[in-house]
């Protein structure tokens, strides 16, 4: 289903553009991922509209069967990638679970602004976008998803999240259809 609406009260939420996510092995290249989500920044930005820039920093302490393979992370790890060209009205979000919202002052920050609808991007499509994009629908907020700016470790696992998850919380489309709507 193609992208209808913006509200007027939308934010656009960027998850995990980071060095340590984007040196992991992606399905897709993350260059046109980072691009991507930098002109819907720079839409956003100019509309005045809220940016939230969401990185990932530890996790939670809870155990899984999934190997910790990746060892000592590298210092920089969860430092947001300079092409986000953050600035000062950003609101900077540091997650240690899957989800933006958990345990976060997000859903604060978003309700102070007014915000009615957020649009979800970045990196990992079956992670913490699809965590997010989850929990923003379950805290009532219209949802929009570029599946243009995302991918994922796993081809399958974006794809079940693009084919599957989204459809049925969201609107997805494309950057393209997104940046139309924000210049009419």
């Amino acid at each position: 289903m193609p992208i209808t609406t913006l509200d007027s009260n939308t934010a656009l939420i960027v998850i995990d553009l980071q060095k340590g996510i984007l040196a992991l092995p992606t399905c897709h290249d993350t260059t046109p991922i980072v691009e991507k989500s930098c002109q819907l920044l720079s839409t956003f930005r100019e509309k005045h509209l809220p940016v939230v820039l969401v990185n990932v920093a530890g996790s939670a302490p809870g155990r899984n069967e999934q190997a910790k393979s990746h060892g000592e992370l590298p210092a920089d790890w969860s430092q947001l990638v300079s092409e986000l060209n953050i600035q000062p009205s950003d609101h900077l979000v540091t997650k240690k679970t899957w989800g933006a919202f958990t345990n976060t002052d997000l859903d604060d920050y978003l309700k102070s602004k007014s915000v009615t609808q957020v649009v979800v991007v970045g990196v990992a499509t079956s992670i913490g976008v699809e965590s997010t994009a989850r929990q923003a629908w379950e805290l009532g907020y219209n949802v929009t998803l570029a599946t243009d700016a995302m991918t994922d470790l796993n081809m399958d696992t974006h794809l079940n999240s693009v084919n599957l998850i989204f459809p049925r919380l969201a609107e997805t489309g494309n950057t393209a259809d997104l940046l139309a709507l924000l210049k009419t």
